[in-house]
């Protein structure tokens, strides 16, 4: 998932109170965001909703910082903690795949063939959801992989997968699907230990309550689950 901050502002359809929400967001909810953003617009006239996309550690420092926002969806608990938002709740959880090349030519099936000779195998920084994931995945599977390489995010591992450079990378399931064919997914039977759930929050302060808690249920409706579990993500609304 990238680090650099993406903003996607998706205009208002006019009328009404000329409200605007802003939603703070992990960039690996661009995709999924988007859409849900104009559905609202489109049940909400007048409201234009305003998305501010990047990592989550560092929205959750701006919003602790005092940033403006109204709602926070983040990547992993310690994001949602950070900002200090209280009364989050999980909406979406993401697990590991193993990224392999089109046809998966080093055939890697399973975590302990990345450890096998010869196999080159790029990993997230331990900081990222990534690679901590990555770590917990291995370690609850007794592997020890020693990485060609240690990635920024989850794109950059990908991309040493796409252009040939590594047999195998470790990423979330959506960080496959949103490669778009360019890479193949394994399934690993460990990832439910390394899950990575996706919580939202009221951001304190807001004065755009009503709003949040409407965003919130769209979110959790049969149209956003429909959103979420088309971009890999497996909704929650428990």
């Amino acid at each position: 998932m990238a680090l650099a901050l993406v903003l996607l502002a998706v205009t208002g359809c006019g009328g009404g109170e000329g409200k605007t929400l802003t939603v703070f967001a992990d960039t690996s909810l661009t995709g999924t965001f988007g859409p849900l953003g104009r559905t609202f617009e489109a049940t909400h006239p007048g409201v234009a909703v305003r998305f501010d996309f990047g990592g989550s550690d560092a929205l959750a420092r701006r919003i602790a910082g005092g940033a403006r926002a109204d709602l926070f969806a983040a990547a992993g608990e310690a994001a949602m903690r950070a900002s200090r938002a209280p009364n989050a709740r999980v909406f979406a959880r993401d697990s590991l795949q193993i990224a392999v090349p089109k046809g998966n030519p080093a055939h890697v099936a399973n975590l302990k063939d990345l450890a096998a000779p010869g196999v080159t195998v790029a990993l997230c920084a331990e900081t990222a959801p990534c690679g901590t994931g990555a770590g917990i995945a291995l370690a609850d599977a007794g592997v020890t992989v020693t990485p060609a390489s240690r990635e920024r995010d989850a794109a950059a591992a990908l991309d040493k997968v796409r252009l040939g450079k590594a047999d195998a990378a470790l990423v979330y399931r959506t960080d496959v699907r949103a490669a778009g064919g360019a890479v193949e997914g394994v399934d690993v039977p460990e990832a439910a230990k390394a899950a990575l759930d996706y919580l939202v929050a009221t951001v304190p302060g807001t004065e755009n309550i009503a709003l949040t808690r409407e965003f919130v249920d769209l979110l959790l409706s049969n149209e956003g689950r429909r959103v979420l579990a088309g971009a890999g993500f497996t909704p929650v609304t428990g």
